[in-house]
């Protein structure tokens, strides 16, 4: 696509100069600004959750949750040998998800972290009375309050204000990060710590995204290219749908990130690309279908990670009965490799635009990592900001958010 288009390489810089100058563009400073003193802050108060809890349930919503939750699966540390998992609550608000949780904490040591700027967002703030009930009822009120820490507004708000009557530990969400760009502050890096992530490496990887990307060589840049390109594809050729799109269903959870970060970022004032995501080979057997001959107002995005290091092989048998002796001796990490060009080849032929954005990590066992999750999440927000501002739409705002509070509040009989 860079092939095809005029990108304007000044514009791009421009909006970047923009984009750090914004009052909310302060999580552009995250891979490299965040202190050695507030890492070791939050090293810290991990390793002392790990030592008394089997469990810290994460509540929050939207932002305050989801970036969390998509390296927690994508890295798969809920099977990992690290003592404290993490559970998520306050993401809705059903009844029977939080029953599931609490019966989950049935006899076992736990730990809170309330993620939330304001502290009055109605689902995780239901669950946090709920859960916090919990936690007096099994250790007391002394003991329950070593047990909740925040991450919220440094200054203002509900839950800043309860945190600093009853001396919870605390970690400050910046002023200048709004929820959907906030994993690279102590909203994602203290949970994943507790978790067993290398939080370093996380840091790391965001932070080579931002000096090779977006450093003085813009015309080599990919998340430069990708960011005019999807805007050049929905303004010119109408396609007003992007599929994110990968052969990894540990991503499903950073697909739903993902949503978030575009979803509320571009789709204001009639303007925006909807985001949509599949997980293949899984929805090639449902979605392939309209993907293939269905409406060609869709690209799609895929990402592609190196080779898993020790993969399933297809075994021999005597009598291949089910067709697969031409398998027999490969790996499943060679049959993806083909499913993945296979699919690439038919979308093109289809008429759909495809992007495929590579990284590559050689020591992680199965291509993803904590390096090349960072670079994708800096990659993605940064990509994200910009074609926000090719749209003419500011990406750090939520207006259509708003409304829907608003109205429930009142529905639900709130002065």
């Amino acid at each position: 696509m860079k092939d095809v288009i005029d990108l304007d390489y000044d514009l791009a810089a421009e909006l970047i100069e923009d984009i750090k100058d914004d009052p909310m563009g302060d999580w552009f400073d995250l891979p490299d600004g965040t202190s050695p003193e507030e890492l070791e802050n939050i090293k810290r108060v991990a390793k002392r959750v790990q030592e008394t809890s089997d469990f810290l349930v994460v509540i929050g919503i939207g932002g305050s949750y989801l970036g969390t939750r998509a390296i927690y699966e994508a890295l798969d540390l809920g099977s990992s040998e690290t003592k404290c998992k993490l559970l998520f609550a306050g993401n809705s608000m059903n009844s029977r998800e939080l029953k599931k949780v609490l019966k989950t904490l049935e006899n076992r040591d736990f730990s809170l972290n309330v993620v939330s700027k304001s502290g009055t967002t109605l689902e995780p703030a239901i669950a946090f009375r709920i859960l916090k009930k919990a936690l007096i009822d099994k250790y007391g009120e002394a003991e329950a309050k070593k047990r909740i820490i925040t991450t919220t507004d440094p200054e203002y708000g509900a839950l800043h204000d309860e945190a600093k009557a009853n001396d919870y530990e605390t970690f400050e969400i910046p002023l200048g990060v709004g929820g959907r760009y906030s994993v690279l502050s102590p909203v994602g890096l203290f949970p994943l710590a507790c978790a067993g992530a290398n939080i370093d490496k996380l840091l790391e990887g965001a932070k080579h995204c931002k000096d090779n990307q977006l450093g003085e060589n813009l015309e080599e840049s990919m998340l430069v290219s990708y960011a005019f390109s999807r805007f050049y594809l929905y303004d010119e050729c109408g396609c007003d749908t992007e599929v994110l799109a990968s052969f990894e269903p540990s991503l499903l959870y950073f697909n739903e990130w993902w949503k978030q970060l575009f979803g509320e970022s571009e789709g204001k004032n009639g303007q925006g690309i909807f985001p949509a995501s599949v997980i293949y080979s899984t929805d090639l057997h449902s979605m392939g279908q309209y993907m293939q001959d269905g409406r060609r107002n869709i690209f799609e995005t895929f990402l592609k990670f190196s080779p898993e290091k020790n993969p399933l092989t297809v075994p021999k048998e005597k009598e291949a009965k089910d067709g697969l002796g031409y398998l027999e001796g490969k790996t499943l990490a060679e049959i993806s490799e083909k499913a993945l060009e296979a699919t690439l080849k038919a979308h093109d032929s289809g008429g759909i635009s495809t992007f495929v954005i590579e990284v590559n990590d050689p020591e992680a066992e199965n291509g993803i990592s904590e390096l090349t999750l960072g670079f994708l999440i800096f990659f993605f927000e940064a990509a994200c900001a910009i074609s926000s501002l090719l749209h003419g739409v500011d990406p750090f705002d939520q207006p259509g958010v708003e409304k829907y509070k608003k109205e429930m509040s009142r529905l639900l009989g709130k002065e």
